[in-house]
Order: structure tokens, then sequence, then C-alpha cells
């Protein structure tokens, strides 16, 4: 199987920024896109941004010009740079990677535990 590991959450206050990292162990044959999803309370879990292997990269329009999605490919993690964090921002972020466990295998999503951010104004 295959696990995410997410750090980086955490509290601060509107305009500041977090960094999140999520990395990837187990059995990995290779990862295809990865990203970061999150849901507020009494919300849908909803796409926060996305990056290909290839690194092209989609953002929700909600964060388009804070937050910048990034990966390393060799230590199978991704990152997410938030700045100018602001209250509705406020939820719990998970990490999701689609993943070739075995050469020749389909892809499968995985998903992180989730790490909490909370925006205070």
């Amino acid at each position: 199987q295959v696990q995410l590991a997410e750090s980086g959450g955490g509290l601060v206050q509107a305009g500041g920024s977090l960094r999140l990292s999520c990395a990837a162990s187990g059995s990995i044959f290779s990862i295809n896109a990865m990203g970061w999803y999150r849901q507020a309370p009494g919300k849908q879990r909803e796409l926060v941004a996305a990056i290909t292997y290839g690194e092209s990269t989609d953002y929700a329009d909600s964060v388009k010009g804070r937050f910048t999605i990034s990966r390393d490919n060799a230590k199978n993690t991704v990152y997410l740079q938030m700045s100018n964090l602001k209250p509705e921002d406020t939820a719990v972020y998970y990490c999701n990677a689609v993943v070739v466990t075995v050469r020749g295998f389909l892809p499968r999503a995985f998903w992180g535990q989730g790490t909490q951010v909370t925006v205070s104004s």
C-alpha cells in the first residue's frame, strides 16, 4: 500500500503564510498527479491545487495568485505554499496522489489523513 504523510498545518493570522508538505511512501512504481484538497465544516471537499508528473498545475479560482503547488519527484513529495491566507481558507487540507504501485497496474488514488489549517481574522 501507499501512505501519504502530511505536515505543516496550523493556526495563522489573516495575511500570513503556511507551507504544507506531503510525502508518499510504500509500494510506489510511479506517481502521476498529486494534489491538495480541502474540506471546511459543512462543505464538500474541493480541489485546491493539482500538479502532474511533468509539473503542469491547476488551481481553484479562489486560491490563484496566493497558493503555489510544487513537487519533488525524487522525494515523492508535494508541497503547497499558501500566502495571503484568508479566514475562508480555514479547512482540513488533504493530500492526494495517483499512484502506480506495480509496473503495468492501473493507477490508484490515495489520500492522506488531513491537516488542519485555521486562519484567524
